[in-house]
């Protein structure tokens, strides 16, 4: 295989779910090395999580770890024994960067904080990454995601834009919030490896997913701060003419066409509607008046049309239209499979699914799907007798006794 952009990196991963994970794998799918750490007998929470290839639950059959997880290596290893306590700090020894995501002192209490990590391994950079960060009130909170997209405003400003000025806030789908914080994550390690390079020095960081999330919402954050009010949840502030998602005949498009170039575009691509003559559409500030009005008339022309038409000849005529993807637009897109989005996992259980690729392209270290992911203490062999020197009546006695 080719050289990839983090190869070489060593990376160990003490993670639960899936900010944590993800951030991992986000390094694995650039050549890191990652070995990931779940606790013997159950493993990572995520193998429970549904959904489940060909819907059944299986610890080895959940698309959510599937996902996080390919191109790392998994070991088994229970660190509240003692022996487990030294192995960890063997292979924390041997890493460049440790993740881990679990409560605030956890790994203190177990003997595994990084000033004492540190003492073994100076250049070790350590992040952790909890709800709420390691200092304030909030610091001992547990959260879910629910949690922290409201906390974190996340929930405030969906959907958008949001005509219903009284309707309560919503949760994101999917884990959006873990995989924006995970982001965050990442760029933090990379920009401490980077000085780790020119130092030979560790560090330590620490995340709030809370701060994380804000940061992400940071327009809005700054408009509120500094206007009194949010973009998606203010009529003065968000009427978006001609703008929003639609119906179209066969799904929904969005539009957004605030401007007056894009205005006249829309009008022109609709065939100029008489009514889009008159003077309440004159111009974008009194359009903004009227935005309800005319969107209500924009869904009517929309309606008779397909989505992908209305997409790419929208798009022909200069018009800021999209249309509103399915899970089964995104798999049969002609525009993914030109781009090789789509991979393919051969996983020995699952079998070969689909799987995404990577959103980034190197000319000179492209990503590459190594390994699936890992099933449960997959790699205790090769990491522990190859790399630790246990041998395999060790191996045996490491299981017997609950430590893998």
């Amino acid at each position: 295989m080719n050289d990839q952009a983090l190869s070489g990196v060593k990376i160990l991963e003490y993670c639960s779910t899936v900010t944590g994970a993800y951030t991992a794998k986000i390094m694995a799918d650039m050549g890191a090395e990652v070995i990931k750490v779940e606790p013997p007998g159950k493993g990572d929470d995520a193998r429970r999580h549904p959904p489940f290839a060909g819907d059944i639950p299986h610890p080895e059959k959940s698309t959510l770890f599937l996902f996080l997880n390919s191109n790392k290596l998994g070991v088994t290893l229970d660190v509240r024994k003692d022996e487990g306590r030294e192995i960890f700090r063997k292979l924390a020894g041997d890493a460049d960067i440790l993740v881990e995501d679990g409560p605030v002192g956890q790994m203190e209490e177990t003997g595994l904080g990084y000033d004492v990590l540190k003492e073994w391994n100076p250049g070790l950079i350590m992040i952790s990454i909890t709800p709420y960060g390691r200092s304030g009130p909030y610091r001992d909170y547990k959260a879910y995601q629910l949690n922290l997209a409201n906390t974190g405003g996340q929930a405030y400003l969906q959907p958008q834009p949001s005509v219903n000025l009284d309707r309560p806030p919503v949760k994101p789908g999917g884990h959006l919030t873990d995989y924006d914080s995970a982001l965050m994550a990442a760029v933090a390690i990379v920009a401490a490896y980077y000085r780790k390079t020119m130092t030979g020095r560790g560090q330590f960081i620490e995340i709030s997913k809370q701060e994380a999330i804000l940061n992400m919402q940071r327009v809005d954050t700054l408009m509120f701060a500094n206007a009194g009010g949010v973009l998606n949840r203010s009529g003065k502030l968000n009427p978006i003419p001609g703008g929003g998602v639609l119906p179209a005949k066969d799904g929904h498009v969005i539009i957004s066409a605030p401007e007056d170039h894009q205005w006249d575009a829309l009008m022109k691509f609709m065939g100029d509607p008489d009514w889009s003559k008159e003077d309440w559409c004159r111009d974008r500030f009194v359009r903004a008046e009227n935005a309800a009005e005319q969107k209500k008339l924009i869904s009517q022309w929309m309606t008779q049309y397909p989505k992908e038409r209305i997409f790419h000849e929208g798009q022909a005529g200069k018009v800021p239209v999209a249309s509103v993807s399915t899970p089964e637009d995104l798999a049969d897109s002609e525009q993914l499979q030109v781009r090789g989005f789509w991979s393919e996992m051969d996983h020995p259980v699952v079998g070969k699914i689909k799987f995404p690729a990577s959103p980034y392209r190197f000319s000179k270290t492209p990503w590459q799907m190594q390994r699936p992911a890992p099933m449960l203490g997959e790699h205790n062999e090769a990491i522990y007798n190859h790399r630790l020197g246990y041998d395999r009546a060790g191996l045996a006695r490491l299981r017997e006794e609950g430590i893998i």
